[in-house]
């Protein structure tokens, strides 16, 4: 079968197909048509041909075998270090295999590497760090992702997301008047609290302008006021854009590369029609990579950088809290055991660790680090796009056994994790094995402890 309703080497770009998706409950006709799509071998190798170039061959040819990268993953310690879980292993047999045949793969084996990029790489980088010849692995996945992707081997889920981010320009069904709305019930909703309070929308030439997870204003909407809060107790010039506000890419997980530039490019968009000064991203990992670190390129940007400065939220707090803007009842400190997630998406890739700590101390009395710990920390066990993943759920919760040894291992009982998939990944290790933790995010923690300026103070009633 070349082509199925469902699976099939298409785009998800009308809602019409996107709908039918979603239609399919945990994807059942999207995976049985799956074992019968043809794979485009001459396709396939000329996409190999054009895009696989020097760095790519030159690291399968200089795999020296060594197994220095086998500790470094996570997966391979969760599973009983399972040989087919080291690191060369699984690119070798993947991408290393592609390049051998040129592309003249069948449908096992396509299955096979998908099954490999998405429930046994989270595409963390680790790997990486331990490399004697600096061999990213990370790396390498996701361009095996880009070439299942391509040819309709891709998670239902993330099939779907990435369909979200071409139709909505976000990883959900959120319309532009469905965010200014949000914004609108959120400000109305924390005003009488907070006088003065307010969302700014496309406010021109505010100091930040500020971008969020999709998944806050569908689900959690207190985050953005929360936010707000914390933004208006600093005394911050900011604002939301009413178009280009989602900073997530479902695509980059998904791999559909077209999609990841048409989602940066919306933010750009903001960002040069706006006029901010910089642009601070919500307390997500893989949001900040996808939009600072990788956005850059997709979209052809020649100076590797964003339009205006970008910063992570923690290097807003960490910022906030050294300057003054924002400061801590010493009275209202955690006194309990704490611990901190450190992302790998801005902390090993984008070397955001020591802002973590700073934080860290001006609110915590008792912290405690995970072993080992920033830029050589594991994955949370669900990065990459696996927490959403309902085909590898089983695969995602052995992978977690690992973050709850380093949790247990520091006998906190809380857990600091500024990043949406590390805060589900924790969330659903405690609901998996109960080892008796909580977690947060940052914002709900500060507004906990924060000083209130005389002037801002709640009114009574």
């Amino acid at each position: 079968m070349p082509e199925g309703i469902l699976c099939n080497k298409q785009v998800v770009d009308t809602k019409e197909k996107l709908n039918a998706l979603l239609a399919d409950k945990s994807g059942k006709q999207y995976y049985a048509e799956m074992k019968a799509l043809d794979v485009d071998t001459k396709a396939l190798a000329a996409t190999l041909e054009k895009t696989c170039k020097s760095r790519l061959r030159t690291w399968l040819e200089i795999c020296a075998h060594c197994g220095m990268c086998a500790d470094s993953c996570y997966f391979y310690l969760a599973n009983n270090k399972d040989p087919k879980q080291v690191p060369s292993y699984k690119i070798q047999s993947t991408l290393g295999e592609m390049v051998k045949r040129k592309g003249k793969v069948d449908n096992d084996f396509m299955h096979m590497v998908m099954d490999t990029a998405w429930s046994k790489c989270s595409c963390c980088n680790r790997c990486a760090t331990y490399c004697p010849f600096g061999i990213d692995m990370g790396v390498m996945f996701g361009y095996v992702r880009g070439l299942c992707f391509a040819q309709g081997f891709v998670p239902w889920e993330l099939k779907i997301g990435s369909g979200m981010h071409r139709i909505y320009n976000a990883q959900m069904d959120i319309t532009t008047e469905d965010w200014v709305d949000t914004c609108e019930w959120m400000a109305e909703e924390y005003e009488e609290d907070w006088p003065g309070l307010e969302i700014p929308v496309d406010k021109e030439n505010a100091d930040i302008i500020y971008t969020v997870n999709a998944r806050e204003p569908k689900h959690y909407p207190e985050d953005l006021a929360e936010a707000a809060v914390l933004f208006h107790l600093a005394g911050e010039s900011w604002t939301v854009p009413s178009q280009g506000w989602e900073e997530t890419s479902l695509a980059m997980f998904a791999g559909d590369w077209g999609a990841c530039k048409i989602q940066v490019e919306s933010v750009y968009a903001a960002m040069d029609r706006l006029k901010p000064k910089r642009m601070v991203v919500t307390e997500c990992g893989h949001a900040y990579r996808a939009t600072v670190i990788e956005g850059p390129y997709w979209a052809g940007l020649k100076s590797g950088k964003t339009p205006v400065e970008s910063f992570h939220y923690v290097e807003w707090v960490a910022e906030a809290l050294r300057t003054g803007k924002l400061k801590i009842d010493p009275a209202k400190r955690i006194k309990e055991p704490v611990t901190y997630q450190d992302s790998c998406n801005y902390v090993r890739n984008a070397g955001l660790g020591d802002c973590a700590r700073e934080i860290m101390s001006y609110v915590a009395e008792d912290f405690r680090e995970m072993r080992p710990c920033r830029e050589h920390n594991f994955c949370c066990g669900g990065g990459g796009g696996l927490n959403g993943i309902g085909l590898y759920r089983q695969q995602r919760n052995t992978a977690l056994k690992v973050k709850r040894d380093q949790i247990l291992a520091t006998g906190a009982k809380l857990v600091v994790a500024p990043c949406h998939n590390c805060w589900d990944a924790i969330r659903d290790l405690e609901e998996v094995y109960k080892i008796g933790i909580r977690w947060t995010f940052l914002k709900p923690l500060l507004l906990s402890m924060v000083k209130v300026p005389e002037h801002l103070l709640p009114q009574d009633e």
